[in-house]
């Protein structure tokens, strides 16, 4: 067996997606909250009012649809819309039983994510709100009761909306003031109780999303490359707060990360390849490395980027780097310059489709060797302990009359995933600290807004309109990831 003794294996979840209960007990509202569902043809998208005309509407969120903002408009809630995540999978009152199913699997870690709007309502408050601190308690008490050890992120593509409207979002430096405060709040309340966080989920998105990776209002190269800055220099200072907190908490950061192949052997697909590449490791070059790359400071100078920065950021940077790095890895990507072959679709994966990969309903394509060349990847890169805190796949899953989902494409998923990260332990000497399956309760897909594109082991009842009982049951997989556990992996069958 690959897998250690207290090898990390669990599943994962982020708050805007799954928690629900988005207005109460004092939350306020974040930049999820805002946004539509979509599907896998009709993208998400930013509702917006303007206060002063009443006119209301809708914007892009990214991913290829442009997001543009009227002069006057601000992201708002409106009252004849759906949004996916007020209510999500409701684990704010479901939680008990979600965790009970996670300890009956054999969860050694459970991902989840806080919602910073439900501690500082507007992220700018002065004093944190207490029912929102004693509901996370809760949640990590019931964690204790079945020995699963949280692991917490504390901003998943939520950000607190008021910071976006009064500041613009995370291309204000102020911001990095406000997470610290949300941080050293976090960190000491839940000392002896949580000993692993990640600061930024997917902090790369910024590049693609940044209202949803930042709450930033303005689509530019600046602001993406300021508000990028501002998080690094804002989860630095988070490690530096953790390790004088507690020298058992551990900060890592969070990439999400693909192999990328080139469909020719054509030395401009090389190269191609090469700077797609660049655009994902330089976020963990500077967050696990500690140091921005030759080649995107290189990129800023050539696009006129300047960056707002302090004399003290570089030093923060170097001294106080992520002390591992997880990542999340889907499948791989295929790049080519050549116009002429197919698009690939799927999961925000740009590229093109990969004859050699069998792909689902929502383009996703399943490759047997991708958590392997991640892995190797980032290891020989950064020599620092990896964790892969997602990998999954959404289906939509067909519940029998007797209650049952027969998910057998989950489970060979799964297998071949699971193979993939052994064979870079057992063959590579990877140090791989754990392994969190994403969406281990079903719950809403980030990228469509929808439920019926479905992840979990349990299955959550409800539909794409906000339709059903939130009634759980388990899905064969369920059983099958308890055996690979009981197993410490060995028994994929």
């Amino acid at each position: 067996m690959a897998f250690p003794k207290d090898f990390l294996w669990g599943g994962a979840t982020a708050a805007n997606q799954y928690e629900g209960a988005y207005s109460e007990k004092g939350k306020g509202l974040n930049t999820a909250d805002v946004i539509m569902g979509g599907s896998h043809t009709v993208p998400r998208m930013i509702t917006w009012k303007n206060e002063k005309t009443g006119e209301t509407g809708k914007t892009g969120m990214g991913f290829g649809s442009k997001m543009e903002f009227p002069v006057g408009a601000v992201p708002a809630v409106l009252d004849d819309v759906y949004y996916p995540s007020h209510e999500a999978t409701d684990f704010y009152h479901h939680y008990k039983e979600d965790i009970a199913f996670m300890g009956e699997m054999g969860f050694k870690t459970f991902r989840l994510s806080m919602n910073w709007a439900r501690i500082f309502p507007n992220g700018d408050d002065t004093a944190p709100n207490e029912d929102g601190l004693a509901f996370y308690e809760a949640v990590f008490d019931e964690c204790k009761k079945y020995g699963i050890e949280p692991l917490v992120t504390l901003s998943h593509y939520e950000t607190p909306l008021h910071l976006s409207i009064a500041y613009g979002g995370w291309v204000n430096r102020k911001l990095i003031g406000f997470f610290e405060n949300y941080a050293k709040t976090v960190f000491a309340r839940y000392k002896g109780k949580v000993k692993y966080y990640l600061t930024f989920n997917e902090i790369n998105m910024m590049d693609m999303c940044p209202f949803m990776a930042g709450g930033i209002m303005e689509d530019t190269p600046q602001a993406k490359a300021q508000g990028a800055h501002n998080q690094f220099v804002a989860s630095a200072l988070a490690v530096k707060a953790a390790h004088e907190i507690s020298p058992e908490i551990q900060v890592g950061q969070m990439l999400a990360y693909q192999p990328t192949y080139t469909y020719t052997c054509d030395p401009a697909d090389q190269v191609y390849v090469m700077e797609a590449e660049h655009k994902t490791l330089f976020y963990s070059d500077v967050q696990t490395g500690g140091k921005y790359p030759a080649y995107r400071l290189k990129q800023y100078e050539r696009d006129g980027i300047k960056l707002e920065t302090e004399p003290g950021d570089w030093e923060l940077l170097e001294k106080y780097p992520a002390d591992f790095l997880s990542f999340s890895c889907y499948g791989s990507s295929t790049q080519t310059t050549h116009s002429d072959i197919d698009g690939a679709g799927g999961n925000f994966v740009m590229g093109v489709k990969n004859p050699y990969l069998q792909t689902n309903a929502w383009g996703w394509a399943t490759d047997p060797a991708c958590l392997r060349l991640a892995l190797n990847t980032l290891y020989d890169r950064y020599h620092k302990p990896l964790w892969i805190v997602e990998n999954g796949i959404g289906w939509d899953d067909q519940k029998e009359a007797d209650g049952s989902v027969h998910d057998s494409y989950r489970i060979e998923y799964l297998r071949q995933n699971i193979r993939s990260m052994d064979e870079a332990v057992s063959l590579d000497g990877v140090d791989l600290m754990g392994y969190t399956m994403w969406g281990c309760i079903d719950l809403v897909s980030a990228g469509t807004g929808e439920m019926k594109k479905r992840y979990g082991f349990v299955y959550v009842d409800r539909d794409d309109v906000g339709n059903g009982t939130f009634a759980r049951s388990r899905k064969d997989s369920f059983y099958w990831y308890q055996k690979v556990i009981k197993t410490q992996g060995a028994d994929l069958s």
